[in-house]
Formats: C-alpha cells, structure tokens, sequence
C-alpha cells in the first residue's frame, strides 16, 4: 500500500519506519517550517511540504497534484492538530473507507463534540454547557457551581483554557472571545489526579492500555508554569482497572476502530470517581512513546503503523490478524523542562535508569524505567528537584511539551 503520512510537528519517525518495513510506499507531507527537522528520510519515498496546513483548498490542490501520478491508498495524520486536516481530506478524496471522515474525526478533536458523545454513552463527564446561547450559559452557572474552566473546543492540552471563579469572570471572558465564542465550552472545574490511558485498538477493540499518572494536572503546569513529569500507574492497583475499563468505553464508544489514542481522565478528590476529559486518534506527546515502550515493552508509533496496514476496507473481520509484541512488566517514567540553558549539560544524570535523554534547545527532559514504580518515583523527584533549582525556566511550558 501507499501512505500519505501528515505532519504539521516534527513526530512519527517510528512510525515511517515501520511502514517502510512493512514494505510499503511512503510520502510525508509537511509545512515548510518543519521541512528541516530529522526526518526518516530513508523511510520516505518522497517528502513534500506546503506553506500551512490552514489553507484547506491549498493543500486539498496540493495532494490533488500529488495524486496525478501516485497512488495513494491511506492517508494518516501523526499529529493532534492535523487529525481533522486528515478527515477533510478523505472526504474530499472519498477515502473514508479507509479512516475517518469529518463527523468521526471531530469526536478525537472537538472537545464538545466528545462531551456530547460521551453523555450519550453514558460516560461520566464534568457537567458542561456549549457557549452559543447565552440564556442556557446564564442557567448552567446558577446551576453548577464553580470555578470553571472555558476551554477551546479545539486545542490540545491546556492550551487556552481559562479558569474562573465568578460569572462575572465568565461574562467578561464571553465578550472577549467575540465571534470565537462557538469555539468554546465552559464546564465545571474536577478537582482532582490526572491519568491518561495510552492504547492501541485493532478493529474496534482497546488490545493495548498502559494507564499513566501525571504528577501535576497539566493546567497548573502549563499556565503556571512548572516542571512536567508522568509516569506508570502500578499496574496491580484497583484504580488502573477502572481507568482501562473507562478507557475501553471511551475508545469502542467513539469507534476509533484502528490506531494509537492518548486517552486523559480526572479521578475526582471529592467522590473518588472517574470523569473522562479528553481523547485523540494519535500518540501522546512529551515523550510518552519512549517511556511506554521502555516500561510495556510496546512502541505505540511502531505498533499504530502495523495496525494501519492491516486495518481492512471491508467489513469487520476481514484482515490479518494483529498480535502485540511479548510485553513488559517495568514502570517508566518522564520529566521534561524549559531551561534557563540553550544546550542544558545533563551529564551529571547518570543513573542506569535513564533510557532517553531530551534533546531540544532551551529545554531539558529524561525517560527512566526500573523495574519497581517505588524507584521511578524516587528518580522522579529527586530529578524534579534537581531541574528546579539548575535549569527551570520560569516560563509557562510549551504546548508540545505538556502534549
């Protein structure tokens, strides 16, 4: 098969890899700002790139041209902000038979749009309200009380996301928004332990669920800036088999069908369930990979091209079978900074635990695995307090980071 991989963000190495090793046909296209990242060159057929992925007629004429001598049979976004560019461009191509189209593929983007289908399935969720008209926002703060949080319907992570504590607050922040008013939610703030649950489905069924712990919510880390950090959840712990069973409703619900998601659910301070926040149709950021991979043995980018290539165009059944690899039992761990330092000099971290080091400008980053989760979190924080007092910026981090 033929693959039109897209990528707005340097991501998905791996997964180029293995397409090529499944001895199929690759093309990446991406945005010319990212042309010159280390791409796995020697896994693409050809590379391409166009101004932005913005312009929906432009590169819908750009792929129309590609197409005029190549064959493509998939196409496949590697990252969050290029999942609906993706869908647009199966429906214009009429490829949904081989992914989702646009109505599928808001589910895994729109924030409101997984609010709403969550309710339908019956999904616990924060109790939320659309900002279209303003007599239903007036009734939904007498109602719940707060704080709140308005969100982008459309961004990843916490990016946007304003909390509130009055409605005066509320009010004011609806004005400012203006016209982009549509384009977000308010809903009630969940106190709480954030989790995200990284998994891969193959026709229609979660056969893969690593369920992981951030250390902070990723609202206080990205807005008041911090040190991010995740790490394995213990697996044998009574709270893991409720986040995969919530996870498993989430993803069948959603029908993902085939692929990598990074699933993010709230376990409430207050009552001690669980609300589900969040969902996608990719791979978590921030290094999630390298720690989920060195912990479960699992690289999700290998594994999702795998399932691509075997995700049929006929009806369910109809496809090779799919078997994950022999899998781990360690606990993986991921702390990541900005730092004061252009090229921060980590040589100092010299534990046997560290798998991966961070390397990026202005930043500072490590994934760990050992074979208990008691020493990861010993790894965990003494390195959080290292990072802090050497090279912690104090700037709110950046969104591809906290992702």
């Amino acid at each position: 098969m033929t693959f039109l991989a897209l990528a707005s963000y340097f991501k998905g190495n791996r997964f180029l890899e293995r397409l090529k090793a499944e001895g199929c046909t690759v093309y990446l296209l991406t945005v010319e700002s990212a042309l010159k990242e280390a791409w796995a060159r020697h896994a693409c057929d050809d590379v391409f790139a166009v101004n932005n992925f913005h312009d929906r007629r432009g590169l819908v004429n750009a792929v129309a041209y590609l197409m005029r001598a190549r064959q493509i049979d998939r196409i496949v976004a590697l990252d969050d902000f290029d999942i609906e560019v993706a869908a647009h461009l199966r429906e214009h191509f009429r490829m949904t038979d081989t992914g989702h189209g646009d109505s599928q593929a808001r589910l895994f983007r729109d924030k409101l749009a997984m609010r709403t289908k969550a309710r339908e399935l019956g999904i616990r969720i924060p109790e939320f309200c659309p900002l279209f008209h303003h007599d239903a926002v007036r009734e939904f703060l007498a109602r719940v009380p707060g704080p709140w949080l308005v969100k982008p319907r459309s961004e990843a992570s916490a990016a946007g996301i304003r909390k509130l504590h009055t409605a005066d607050e509320v009010w004011r922040r609806v004005e400012e928004l203006g016209d982009e008013q549509s384009f977000h939610l308010i809903e009630k703030m969940v106190p709480g332990d954030l989790f995200h649950v990284d998994s891969l489905t193959a026709d229609g069924e979660v056969v893969f669920a690593e369920v992981n712990a951030y250390w902070r919510p990723l609202l206080d880390v990205y807005q008041g800036g911090g040190i991010y950090a995740t790490r394995t959840f213990p697996r044998d712990r009574p709270e893991g088999a409720a986040l995969r069973e919530a996870n498993a409703r989430v993803l069948e619900g959603f029908g993902l069908g085939w692929g990598a998601s990074h699933t993010e659910f709230m376990r409430a301070h207050a009552d001690g369930e669980v609300y589900f926040i969040e969902t996608s149709a990719r791979v978590g950021g921030a290094n999630t990979a390298e720690m989920v991979e060195h912990a479960a043995g699992v690289n999700l980018w290998s594994e999702w091209a795998k399932l691509e290539t075997v995700r049929p165009t006929g009806p369910r059944g109809a496809h090779p079978a799919y078997s994950l690899p022999p899998l781990k039992q360690r606990y993986g761990g991921v702390v990541t900074s900005l730092a004061r330092q252009e090229r921060p000099d980590t040589s100092s971290f010299d534990d046997p635990e560290i798998v991966y080091r961070l390397d990026m400008k202005h930043h500072v980053g490590f994934v760990v695995a050992a074979d208990s989760p008691r020493r990861v979190e010993e790894l965990l924080t003494r390195y959080m307090d290292r990072i802090a007092r050497d090279y912690h910026a104090a700037l709110p981090a950046a969104d591809k980071v906290s992702h």
